[in-house]
């Protein structure tokens, strides 16, 4: 399979085949028009003064939702917070902060038609949170983003995002990225917990 296969959107009975198999997996689904509702939706979900953790994501950077949670004062963001604390003396408060927040907030590099979704990372500093120490967790997933199984998934993120995601660490880091944390999740079983909010376009990696 191509780089440009995993770059198209996919197609309406696509859509509806992941949703209603994530649904069944225990996930709540909406499909979405496009970035800007996602952007209306996310401020519909999350309360005034939860506290909000951002994952890194070229899908919150882009639409504008990770400056809509962190900027606004509505919420108490997790990643300004911890970005302005010293790592040297207060790495075990930066690492609870960021492992249990009222809701995380991120996407994924893969979401099955078989209802799993797939979240690649280099440090892992994300994944406790997504993998249940937020009591909510929401994932924005581009169109794109959608493949037919997990074979095909872990192949989109070996192929397709590393790549994209080794530029962007050079640019912002100095340093490549890697696989180094793979979370799988293939269910959710706290009802409400996982909320995927898939789009009918493109967006990220």
């Amino acid at each position: 399979m191509t780089t440009t296969t995993f770059t198209a959107p996919a197609t309406e009975q696509s859509l509806e085949r992941a949703a209603k198999a994530l649904a069944t997996n225990g996930f709540t689904v909406e499909i979405l028009d496009d970035v800007a509702a996602a952007r209306t939706r996310i401020k519909e979900l999350i309360p005034g003064g939860a506290s909000v953790l951002t994952a890194a994501s070229e899908t919150l950077r882009l639409s504008g939702i990770d400056d809509d949670l962190n900027e606004s004062g509505r919420y108490e963001g997790v990643k300004p917070r911890t970005l302005a604390m010293d790592r040297a003396t207060q790495a075990n408060e930066i690492r609870r902060l960021r492992a249990s927040p009222d809701v995380s907030v991120g996407s994924v590099h893969a979401v099955t038609e078989t209802g799993s979704l797939v979240i690649a990372s280099g440090s892992g500093s994300q994944l406790p949170a997504h993998s249940g120490g937020a009591a909510r967790s929401i994932w924005i997933v581009g169109a794109q983003k959608i493949v037919p199984d997990l074979e095909t998934a872990l192949r989109r993120v070996e192929d397709h995002c590393l790549p994209l995601e080794n530029v962007r660490s050079e640019q912002v880091y100095g340093m490549p990225s890697a696989i180094n944390r793979l979370l799988i999740l293939n269910a959710e079983y706290i009802p409400g917990r996982g909320t995927v909010l898939l789009l009918r376009e493109a967006i990220g990696f």
